[in-house]
């Protein structure tokens, strides 16, 4: 049986998985140059949470604009 402890942690590993997912699709979306794309695709899903961080502070300036 779930109790409330197991039901909280798996709110908090939710809610730290929703930066990554939101950088992996915006990732997916844009056009890099070169590599980065693969780069950053591999960045994110090997550091998961702290990869979002640093692509959202990082990476989302390096996309090709439209």
């Amino acid at each position: 049986m779930i109790g409330v402890p197991e039901l909280i942690v798996l709110f908090l590993l939710g809610l730290l998985a929703i930066p990554s997912i939101l950088a992996f699709i915006d990732i997916m979306r844009s056009n890099f140059e070169g590599k980065k794309k693969r780069f950053w695709l591999l960045f994110v899903i090997l550091f998961s949470f702290i990869g979002a961080i640093v692509y959202f502070i990082i990476g989302r300036k390096q996309k090709i604009a439209k």
